[in-house]
């Protein structure tokens, strides 16, 4: 009986390789998502944050224990999405310390809030005190009813 293996450099098998790559590269494009998708998801889970709604305004608060104004940044943009973003590092190691423990995050942090239509986006403020971000977003004064226009009739 004579059995012979296929060639592995034969053409047909070499086709049959490349279709399984690209099949095996397209399923990862389209399923998988993009490390800056997950990098951002990972970030805004990680960042807690209550809103609360005054009659005037919408106030965001926001713990951020351990950083300076200068690591935060607050932004609106244009399709009215407060967001809210920084990044905790890493403290700097001391010679002859080393860690038996840690467990507090480091690393980008951030959060998208969308604003409803009545928030005044040329208004908002942000204090961090006491390691609380606090972002204030002013509410537009509601929109005076329209009066009745009355119309002069004329003759002829």
């Amino acid at each position: 009986m004579d059995i012979r293996l296929m060639d592995l450099d034969s053409p047909l098998f070499s086709t049959l390789h490349r279709i399984m790559d690209l099949t095996e590269d397209a399923e990862k494009n389209l399923s998988a998502p993009t490390r800056t998708y997950v990098r951002d998801a990972k970030a805004m889970a990680a960042t807690p944050a209550d809103v609360k709604e005054y009659p005037n305004s919408y106030v965001f608060v926001v713990d951020m224990p351990g950083l300076k104004s200068g690591d935060i940044k607050v932004q609106v943009e244009e399709d009215n999405v407060l967001l809210i973003s920084g990044e905790r590092k890493r403290e700097e190691e001391k010679e002859g310390a080393r860690y038996l423990r840690m467990e507090r995050r480091v690393g980008k942090f951030m959060r998208k809030f969308t604003l409803p239509d009545n928030a005044n986006t040329d208004t908002v403020s942000a204090v961090c005190q006491d390691g609380v971000l606090t972002v204030t977003v002013n509410k537009l004064p509601p929109p005076e009813p329209k009066k009745p226009k009355t119309i002069e009739v004329k003759i002829g």
